[in-house]
């Protein structure tokens, strides 16, 4: 059984820093890409930063470079996003998500596992 479980969401101010933390199990870690993506209320879900676990190529949108690191302890089959210099229009709920490549994660429909999703809330 997939499950992907997030953690370390929370209520930080605008300059800020979070981490999280995504655990994967039920499926074989180094074969995936895993990433993040996040949604705020009437918009679409939208990609955030991606990890292929087996060579360590990543992606990230524009408006969280030089901010977000995505990263991974492939013995722990776990990824963590480190969330710096945050600002409000951050805040959301974000999902940690698994798919057999980053290329996946353009269209969220596509993406195969989902984890439940942590608040982000960044205060000005």
């Amino acid at each position: 059984e997939v499950h992907l479980v997030e953690s370390g969401g929370g209520l930080v101010q605008a300059g800020g820093s979070l981490r999280l933390s995504c655990v994967a199990s039920g499926f074989k870690f180094d074969d995936y890409a895993l990433g993040w993506f996040r949604q705020v209320p009437g918009k679409e879900r939208e990609e955030v930063i991606c990890i292929n676990i087996a060579d360590g190529a990543t992606y990230s949108r524009d408006s969280v470079k030089g901010r977000f690191t995505i990263s991974s302890d492939n013995a722990k089959n776990t990824v963590y996003l480190q969330m710096n210099s945050l600002k409000p229009e951050d805040t959301a709920v974000y999902y940690c998500a698994a798919d057999p490549a980053c290329d996946y994660f353009a269209d969220p429909h596509l993406v195969g596992y989902w984890g439940q999703g942590t608040q982000v809330t960044v205060s000005s």
